[in-house]
C-alpha cells in the first residue's frame, strides 16, 4: 500500500529530487548531446527541400548557416533551398573500434583466492552471474555508454530472498544456479545521480536512478500525465518512491553497509566524479570535416555539368540540350559560351586530410583499425608491424581496461560478500580479491601461443595458468 512520506523520509527524497532536477536541467542536455553526436540518427521531415532528402541527421545542427538551418531553410543567406549535405560520421566508426579493441572477447575473472578448491568454486560463481547478466553483450554496452558519455555505473541487484532462503547450499551446482538471484545492471549517466559526500568526491552517500513512468489515465494516450519515480541506494537501504510517495522500501541483510554501485571513469580525470569520453575531444573536428565534405559537394554539384551561356537566341531555355544536339538562329549577334565542368581543388584535399589526420592523433584510432589499409606495413611481421602501427590505441586501451577493471573487480567483490553472509559461498575478506582478464586485442598466431606457453611451463609456471592464458577453463585443464 502507498502512504505518503513521513516527516524523516521527505528530507532525503527532496534532496534526491532536487539532484534528479538539477541533473536533468545541466547535465542531461550535455550528454544527450553527446550521444547524438554518436548515434548521428535520422530525423524525418515534413518537407524534404531543395535536396530531396526526407530526413535530417544530428550532425548538421552544427553546420554553417550558409547551408541553411535545420528548423528553417530560408535562414541560408545565398540560397532559399537547402543546400547539399554530406554527413561523415568519423566519430562513430572510431568509437567502434576502441569498443571492439577494449571487449573484443570475453573477459576472465581469476580469484585471488588462497585455497585452489574455492579458487575454482569463485570463479564458477563469477562466471555464472556475469553470464546471466548479459555476458560480453552487458560488458560491451558497459564500454560503449563509457566511451560515449566519459564514465558509465554499474548497479549489483540482490534477489535477497532467494539467496537467503538458500542458506546453507553450498554445492557447485546449486551455486551456479543460485548466481542467476545476483544480477549486474548498467545505469547510463542520463538516469543515475551520485549523492557525493561534500569533503570527498571520491565517497558515495547514496545513489538515485531517476524514470518517467507513462501515465495510465483511461483519458487518451495524448492526455496521460507522467510520473517521476525514484530509486534511492543508501548504505544497507533502498527505496522507491513515485511522486513523493514511498512505494517500495528494504533493508539488505547481504549487504549492510556498502551501496551496491560500481562507478567507472572511462579515463580518469583527477578530482572529478565525471570521466573523460571519446566523443566530446572529436566534436569540433567532426563538425569542420562536415563543413568541408559538404562545401566540395556543392563544388562539385556546380562544377561537374557543363553550362551554356546564350546571348541572342529567343526560346532557348525550352530547346532541349544533350548529344549531337544543333541550334539555330538568324541573328548573327547570338553566341553560345560553354563553361563549367569539375575542376579539381588540391588545398581543398589537402585541408580534408589534415583534419581526419587530426581526428587519428586525437582519438588514437588511425584508419588501419577498421581495415582500411593505405600503404604498406613495412618488412616486419604481420603481429609486430600491427602493434607499432596501433602502438597508440593499444596503450590507450591498456589504460582504459585498469579503470573498468576496477570497477568490474569492485562489483565482483560485492557478490562474493553477499554469498558469504548468506552462508552459500563462505570466504574470508582476503580471499574476495578478484583480478579481471583482458584478451589480447590482436589475434595472436596459436603456434607461437603455444610456444609461450611452453616456455612458462618450463620455468615452473602452474599449469592451471597456463591453461587459463590458452583459454582452457578448470575442467579442460584437467585432461592430460
Amino acid at each position: 500500500m502507498r502512504h505518503r512520506l513521513d516527516t524523516s523520509a521527505s528530507g532525503p527524497a527532496r534532496t534526491y529530487r532536487r539532484l534528479i532536477d538539477e541533473h536533468e536541467r545541466h547535465t542531461t542536455p550535455r550528454l544527450e548531446r553527446l550521444w547524438a553526436y554518436y548515434r548521428n540518427a535520422l530525423e524525418p521531415v515534413a518537407q524534404a527541400g531543395g535536396t530531396g532528402r526526407w530526413y535530417y541527421l544530428a550532425q548538421e545542427s552544427a553546420l554553417p548557416s550558409r547551408f541553411g538551418a535545420r528548423r528553417d531553410p530560408s535562414r541560408d543567406d545565398r540560397a532559399a533551398s537547402r543546400r547539399e549535405i554530406v554527413v561523415e560520421n568519423d566519430i562513430a566508426w572510431r568509437v567502434h573500434a576502441m569498443v571492439d579493441f577494449m571487449v573484443s572477447r570475453s573477459v576472465r575473472f581469476v580469484s585471488r583466492a588462497r585455497d585452489p578448491g574455492l579458487r575454482t568454486r569463485i570463479e564458477r560463481v563469477l562466471d555464472a552471474a556475469w553470464e546471466g547478466s548479459g555476458g560480453s553483450g552487458l560488458l560491451h554496452d558497459m564500454a560503449l555508454l563509457g566511451h560515449v558519455y566519459g564514465h558509465v555505473d554499474l548497479l549489483l541487484r540482490l534477489d535477497e530472498p532467494v539467496l537467503l532462503l538458500a542458506s546453507g547450499e553450498q554445492s557447485d551446482e546449486s551455486l551456479s544456479r543460485l548466481a542467476e538471484a545476483l544480477r549486474v545492471e548498467v545505469i547510463e549517466p542520463t538516469r543515475g545521480v551520485p549523492f557525493l559526500d561534500a569533503r570527498d568526491y571520491r565517497t558515495m552517500r547514496g545513489y538515485v536512478i531517476g524514470a518517467r513512468i507513462a501515465g495510465d489515465e483511461p483519458r487518451g494516450w495524448e492526455n496521460r500525465t507522467d510520473r517521476r519515480a525514484m530509486e534511492i541506494f543508501e548504505p544497507g537501504r533502498w527505496r522507491l518512491i513515485e511522486d513523493d510517495r514511498l512505494v517500495d522500501e528494504a533493508e539488505s541483510r547481504l549487504l549492510p553497509g556498502a551501496i551496491p554501485v560500481a562507478h567507472i571513469q572511462n579515463v580518469a580525470q583527477p578530482f572529478r566524479y565525471e570521466g573523460l569520453g571519446e566523443v566530446e575531444p572529436l566534436i569540433p573536428m567532426q563538425d569542420e570535416l562536415n563543413t568541408r565534405l559538404s562545401d566540395r559537394a556543392n563544388r562539385v554539384t556546380m562544377q561537374s555539368f557543363k553550362m551554356y551561356l546564350v546571348r541572342g537566341m529567343d526560346g532557348f531555355e525550352q530547346v532541349p540540350v544533350g548529344p549531337g544536339q544543333i541550334w539555330m538562329t538568324d541573328n548573327p549577334e547570338a553566341s553560345v559560351e560553354a563553361f563549367g565542368g569539375d575542376a579539381s581543388s588540391p588545398s581543398e584535399d589537402a585541408h580534408i586530410l589534415d583534419v581526419r589526420e587530426a581526428m587519428d592523433k586525437v582519438s588514437g584510432v588511425p584508419p588501419l583499425a577498421a581495415g582500411v589499409v593505405r600503404a604498406k606495413l613495412g618488412n616486419l611481421s604481420s603481429a609486430n608491424a600491427l602493434r607499432v602501427t596501433l602502438m597508440g590505441l593499444i596503450t590507450r586501451t591498456e589504460r582504459k581496461r585498469r579503470t573498468y577493471g576496477r570497477g568490474l573487480e569492485h562489483i565482483c567483490t560485492l557478490m562474493l560478500e553477499a554469498l558469504d553472509r548468506a552462508g552459500l559461498l563462505r570466504t574470508d575478506p582476503l580471499d574476495r580479491a578478484v583480478r579481471v582478464e583482458w584478451p589480447d586485442p590482436l589475434a595472436v598466431d596459436p603456434r607461437e601461443q603455444v610456444d609461450a606457453a611452453r616456455s612458462k611451463a618450463n620455468l615452473g609456471v602452474p599449469h592451471e595458468t597456463v591453461m587459463r592464458e590458452l583459454g582452457y577453463g578448470p575442467e579442460e585443464s584437467q585432461i592430460d
